[in-house]
């Protein structure tokens, strides 16, 4: 489903990624881990089409990302693509409801679908009784939850979750990589995970390691 070839990034005079490959299978849960520095998180932005590789190619169902550019790269990356980051990133001005809502509004789609949707969603990951609060009014847990709520709202082909867990507490954190393969079960969700998580890392279907700018 999601195929990459030879990513090379440099910034400066440093090789950041020195030629990674991977195939990522639809429905699969799959966790990047390795030292800080050794490229994780560039390799997941350049496959979440949030920085360009100097070298190399990503496809997402044959189509060579890429080469996309301005609003048509936004717009594939809002309707193919989800990502949950460390920080949850939701907008404090708008309830849960709202932050979940607004990838699925600026789609275009009917308001009142995507409002339905978001609410689903928020009921399947336990948070039913909170889609009117702020997200000042949320535990930090919650607050994850309603993120990935908001990475799923538009069926993306993927979600790419950077250090999801990495601002959780123990508890929540297991909590949340369950709650991934739960999404798989449903939905037959793809997860590619960047994690320093060793422990959690090994719940996913592969593991890779990074080392040094390189899968190894």
């Amino acid at each position: 489903m999601l195929t990459a070839t030879n990513i090379h990034k440099r910034y400066g005079t440093v090789d950041v990624l020195k030629g990674v490959d991977v195939t990522i299978n639809k429905g699969e849960v799959v966790s990047i881990v390795g030292p800080s520095g050794s490229g994780k998180s560039t390799f997941l932005h350049i496959l979440g089409t949030l920085d360009k590789p100097d070298q190399g190619e990503v496809h997402l169902h044959q189509q060579n990302i890429t080469r996309l550019q301005g609003n048509s790269l936004s717009s594939f990356r809002n309707k193919h693509i989800g990502f949950v980051f460390q920080f949850h990133h939701l907008l404090p001005e708008f309830s849960a409801l709202e932050n979940v809502c607004i990838p699925g509004w600026l789609t275009k789609k009917n308001k009142s679908d995507v409002k339905s949707k978001a609410v689903s969603l928020l009921k399947t990951l336990g948070l039913g009784h909170r889609i009117e609060n702020k997200p000042s009014q949320l535990s930090g847990g919650e607050q994850q939850r309603v993120a990935v709520a908001r990475a799923l709202i538009n069926s993306p082909e993927i979600v790419f979750a950077d250090e999801p867990t990495g601002n959780l507490d123990t508890a929540n954190a297991k909590e949340l990589h369950q709650l991934f393969f739960e999404l798989r079960r449903q939905f037959q969700q793809t997860f590619l995970i960047v994690t320093h998580n060793e422990e959690l890392a090994q719940l996913s279907d592969r593991v890779l390691h990074m080392k040094d700018g390189k899968i190894v």
